[in-house]
């Protein structure tokens, strides 16, 4: 059973340094050779890591990362040291 890919996005913003982004990504679900359902996502038709587990600041490179919804990005506040 072929299933369509679905489109979301997320807002993310660095719990270190402030920094606010919005991402779109296309996802494609399957079933790999052991019957486990993965989704893989892509952004403009290349393949990415999960921004829900793996994702990196553009600005100061922590990965202290909160994701909120799409359109959420002043909601986020840093880190006080």
């Amino acid at each position: 059973m072929k299933v369509e890919p679905i489109r979301e996005a997320y807002s993310f913003a660095c719990l270190h340094c402030g920094h606010a982004w919005e991402g779109s990504y296309e996802i494609h679900h399957s079933t790999d050779a052991n019957g486990v359902l993965r989704a893989d996502y892509y952004v403009r038709g290349v393949q990415e890591p999960s921004p829900l587990t793996w994702n990196t600041c553009r600005i100061c490179h922590r990965t202290t990362i909160r994701v909120l919804r799409s359109g959420r990005v002043t909601a986020a506040r840093p880190l006080v040291d």
